[in-house]
C-alpha cells in the first residue's frame, strides 16, 4: 500500500498553533496517511495526547516527543513510538549552524545515548542538501517540523508498506521510503 507521512509535527500540546484535531484535519485534507505528533518534551502537557482517542480519522497517528538532548549545547531527537517499534530521528542539523563535520561528531555523540535511526535533511520543511550526504551514515528523512498551518505539508516521506505503525517504522529503518517536497 502506498503511504504518505509526516514525522515531525507540533500542536498546542507544546509550541504549535493548531490543536491535535486541527492538525489532523489539515494533514488529512493534504492527503497524508500518517503523522507523528512530536511536541517538545519540556513543554508537553501531561495527558495532552489523550485527545487522539476522541478523534474520528483515517490517519495513523503516532505519539512521540521531541527530546532535548544536551550534547555540547543542545540538539533535538524525535522519539516516535509504534506498537512495539521505536524510531529515533536526529532533528534539523542545519539549525545547529555548524560545519557538516562538526554535526557528524555531534550525531555520533548523541548516538551513544540514543539509537539514532535517521537524520532530518530539512529545516522547517525546506531541504538542506549539505546534510543529504553519504558522510552522514544514517537514513535521511524529509520532515516539515510544522508548528502552524503554513508549515504543514512542506516536506514528507512516501513508502509502499503495510498500513500499521510497526510496518511503517520498520520500512523507515530499512530505508524503504523516499523524500518529497512541496513546490
Amino acid at each position: 500500500m502506498h503511504l504518505k507521512g509526516a514525522l515531525h509535527v507540533h500542536t498546542t500540546c507544546s509550541d504549535g498553533s493548531l490543536s491535535i484535531k486541527e492538525t489532523v484535519d489539515v494533514y488529512e485534507n493534504l492527503g497524508f496517511d500518517f503523522i507523528a505528533l512530536t511536541d517538545h518534551d519540556y513543554l508537553l502537557r501531561p495527558d495532552c495526547y489523550d485527545a487522539v482517542y476522541d478523534l474520528t480519522t483515517r490517519l495513523i497517528i503516532f505519539k512521540g516527543v521531541e527530546l532535548t538532548v544536551f550534547e555540547k549545547g543542545y540538539v533535538h531527537v524525535n522519539r516516535i513510538d509504534g506498537e512495539r517499534e521505536i524510531l529515533h530521528i536526529f532533528n534539523h542539523p542545519a539549525d545547529l549552524d555548524l560545519p557538516v563535520q562538526k554535526v557528524i561528531e555531534r550525531i555520533a555523540s548523541v548516538a551513544k545515548r540514543f539509537p539514532i535511526d535517521a537524520v532530518e535533511i530539512t529545516s522547517k520543511g525546506f531541504r538542506t542538501p549539505e546534510f543529504d550526504t553519504y558522510e552522514i551514515a544514517y537514513k535521511k528523512i524529509a520532515t516539515d517540523d510544522s508548528h502552524s498551518r503554513s508549515g504543514c505539508g512542506r516536506a514528507w516521506i512516501e513508502m509502499d508498506c503495510m498500513r500499521d505503525k510497526d510496518s511503517i517504522i520498520k520500512a523507515i529503518k530499512k530505508g524503504r521510503f523516499w523524500n518529497c517536497y512541496a513546490g
